[in-house]
């Protein structure tokens, strides 16, 4: 009812029976000229129901093709993967049958004995390469074949009879050669190091007899061992005996000591010998040893007789042990490396070789020492101890230490006891028995000398010890020096002799050692404060009333009333003063210059002197009333006149 027709027929008022009927008729046209059109068409029709059943027949061949395709590509897939499989399984086993192969050939190369080989061990002379190449080769056969029997390999049965006869072939030719090198170190006048280098050469003989036959071996370093001991014994005994003949016909003895007097029969008797005699107290050129020396050639005796040089003890004590050096580090470094030990190992076999040689030369410096009253020689040996030691650890031999260490306990004792000796020297000597003599005593010079060698040479190893004692000996002699200065009746006189010994000491230890060391600012202060004195006693006589007054009354400087009531007082002194102060002058001058026998401390003293006396004289000046003050001479005239008395050691 909904349709546009429909309606439209509804409200038109049609018949809807004869419109059905129309309708019914329209369609039958339509379906007439439709028939006609296919009747017309039936020809292309049949055409296409042709191609098309055409087009089904190759459609389904090509599936069939397809299908077939689809097949065969599921089968070469299959085989591909076969074929896959099977590479990497031959892979495999070629792989393995390689690695059989390397292991088998090298195996079999290990376990052959070849003709080369055999003809090397038998034939070849042990100093040729082609036999040190056929003693590698071999060795390592011996311990290949060793393994493989722990393993039970049965062709090791086949090689092991040769291998042994070759082993002790071999070893037989190594023992010979090494004993006949070790005989060679026993000819007379013979250089061991060149036997010493020519095993080294063949270190592999010992290697293979230390590896393969141990009673061989043990043979070969039993003889080694034996031989240079007796060498190092026998050469140390005659080299040791030979310097002895050298030292000095007189040596220090117990009254050898820095408070002991020389007394004139001693010098007569030994006039002619002193002039060969080191001193006891002076370093001069002994320090040597310690540096231009420390590793000088050694001391040949023969030489040294022949031109009747003559050395002090420290120096042959630095030959015989720079001689041991050399030699000890040569030993040890040839014997860890031929004999193949280390640590412990080397160190006992070192013992054995040296440890004789060791012990004669330790016996000897006791005999040496006990009785020994040098102090600065047997300082001197400790110091080349120390040194050695550390040569040593340059050179990576620790067999000596021990040795070191016996000698630091042979020499530090007996360094301290004599030290100490030397203390009580000073400590028991009577200043009453010197004369009154102003100049530098000769316990003063000797200190100073003393201690400046002993400080010098232990700059390089401070020790505890050695500063306690200078300590003491410096209070033993400012004690001494005190005792001397007493006998004096003048002040003036004893401060002379103070400071003409504490300047003579203050002099040498300024030479030998650093400014700063505890002995030079010790002398230094006790010289200051002496010079302080000196300056004010020697101008007492001469100004002593100006100096009095100003000491007196320079507390009343502001205080006017009272200084006008000392006006007459202080005009007296000034009057005085007026007609004798250039005379004052001059004979503070001579008086001073006169006192001291070194004219560099007598100028200083003099310029020190009249720098007080200014200084006196300006506070002086400052004290005076107006009226007095005018009739005062005028400080620049005395400065001028002071200019006169300048020196060129001012």
């Amino acid at each position: 009812l909904e349709d546009d027709e429909v309606q439209e027929v509804l409200q038109s008022g049609t018949d809807l029976r004869q419109y059905s009927k129309q309708i019914e008729k329209h369609l039958k046209e339509v379906e007439n000229k439709s028939i006609q059109d296919y009747i017309k068409e039936s020809q292309n029709i049949v055409s296409l129901h042709n191609q098309i059943a055409a087009c089904d027949n190759i459609l389904g061949r090509m599936e069939s093709m397809l299908l077939s395709f689809q097949s065969d590509l599921g089968s070469i897939s299959s085989e591909i993967v076969y074929l896959q499989r099977k590479s990497i399984i031959m892979s495999q086993q070629l792989h393995n049958r390689q690695a059989v192969r390397g292991q088998l050939s090298q195996f079999i190369d290990d376990m052959v004995v070849s003709e080369s080989l055999i003809n090397g061990i038998l034939d070849t002379p042990v100093t040729d390469k082609e036999f040190l190449n056929q003693l590698s080769v071999l060795n390592h056969k011996i311990g290949f074949v060793k393994e493989q029997s722990f393993k039970e390999v049965k062709c090791c049965q086949d090689v092991r009879e040769i291998l042994e006869k070759l082993k002790v072939k071999a070893v037989s030719k190594i023992r010979s050669y090494l004993l006949e090198q070790i005989s060679k170190f026993r000819k007379p006048m013979a250089n061991y190091q060149v036997p010493q280098n020519a095993m080294l050469k063949y270190k592999l003989f010992f290697e293979f007899a230390s590896t393969n036959e141990r009673a061989v071996a043990q043979e070969i370093c039993g003889e080694y061992v034996d031989t240079m001991s007796k060498i190092y014994y026998s050469y140390f005994k005659s080299y040791s005996s030979l310097l002895n003949k050298l030292t000095y016909e007189n040596a220090a003895a117990k009254d050898d000591l820095m408070g002991v007097e020389e007394t004139g029969s001693r010098g007569l008797f030994n006039k002619a010998s002193l002039k060969q005699k080191n001193t006891v107290f002076t370093i001069g050129s002994r320090a040597d040893v310690l540096t231009t020396l420390f590793e000088a050639p050694i001391i040949i005796p023969h030489s040294a007789q022949k031109t009747e040089n003559r050395y002090p003890y420290e120096a042959l004590f630095r030959s015989e042990q720079y001689a041991l050096v050399d030699n000890a580090c040569r030993e040890y470094l040839f014997i860890c490396e031929f004999f193949m030990v280390k640590g412990s190992a080397a160190m006992d076999l070192f013992s054995a070789i040296m440890g004789k040689t060791l012990y004669l030369l330790v016996k000897n410096l006791e005999a040496y020492v006990n009785t020994s009253y040098d102090t600065i020689s047997l300082f001197l040996c400790i110091q080349l101890v120390l040194r050695y030691q550390m040569l040593c650890h340059k050179r990576a031999v620790p067999a000596l230490d021990n040795y070191w260490d016996t000698l630091q306990e042979v020499l530090c004792p007996r360094f301290s006891y004599v030290f100490r000796l030397n203390i009580q020297s000073i400590k028991d000597c009577d200043a009453t028995k010197f004369g009154k003599e102003m100049k530098p005593h000769y316990i003063a010079r000797r200190y100073a000398e003393f201690s400046g060698a002993i400080v010098s040479i232990s700059e390089s190893f401070p020790n505890e010890l050695v500063s306690r004692l200078l300590a003491q000996l410096l209070e033993e002699v400012q004690l001494f020096m005190l005792r001397m200065a007493a006998i004096f009746p003048l002040r003036s006189h004893q401060l002379v002799f103070l400071i003409n010994n504490y300047d003579m000491i203050l002099g040498i230890l300024m030479e030998r050692t650093r400014e700063n060391c505890k002995e030079v600012e010790s002398i230094r202060e006790l010289l200051t404060s002496c010079s302080s004195e000196y300056v004010e006693e020697v101008l007492s006589p001469h100004f002593g009333g100006i100096i009095q007054f100003v000491k007196e009354f320079e507390p009343y400087l502001d205080k006017s009333d009272h200084l006008k009531k000392v006006e007459s007082k202080a005009l007296s002194l000034v009057q005085s003063f007026t007609n004798t102060w250039k005379q004052s002058l001059d004979l503070l001058n001579k008086e001073i210059l006169s006192s001291f026998p070194s004219l560099l401390t007598g100028s200083s003293l003099l310029q020190l002197a009249l720098a007080h006396f200014l200084q006196y004289y300006e506070r002086f000046h400052k004290l005076l009333t107006p009226t007095v003050r005018a009739q005062l001479i005028n400080i620049h005239h005395i400065k001028v006149e002071i200019k006169k008395y300048k020196t060129n050691f001012s």
